[in-house]
């Protein structure tokens, strides 16, 4: 049998996050994905399952404000940019999803980029 890959484990902790969190319109879901090259974030309403704002480092607005997308200042750019859409929508308050990554690194930095922007979580 074979062994299961770094992404089937993450993939498991995400499912297993996803249980017990779920974006409502009042207080929708900012779900983050990072890649090696590339990071990305949307806010994401569950119950009518529509995605109201995202941000990613492969956006042309936000691709020539970083030079790599997967380092730490793109993810803070990313998640400064994610808050600025999500309050020209009227949102304040989200959930976060880690999408089964760790805190820590480039997830920790979006999220601290959203919090400093003005986003609640």
């Amino acid at each position: 049998m074979a062994r299961e890959s770094r992404n089937d484990r993450r993939v498991a902790r995400h499912q297993r996050i996803r249980k017990n969190l779920s974006g409502t319109p009042e207080k929708p879901r900012l779900c983050v994905f990072r890649s090696n090259k590339n990071i990305s974030a949307q806010i994401i309403d569950d119950v009518n399952g529509v995605t109201l704002a995202s941000a990613s480092t492969i956006d042309k607005e936000l691709k020539s404000q970083v030079a790599y997308g997967g380092n730490k200042a793109a993810a803070k750019t990313v998640g400064e940019a994610i808050a600025k859409r999500a309050l020209a929508k009227g949102i304040e308050e989200v959930t976060f999803d880690r999408g089964g990554f760790l805190y820590h690194g480039r997830v920790k930095e979006l999220a601290d980029g959203a919090r400093e922007a003005g986003l609640k979580f």
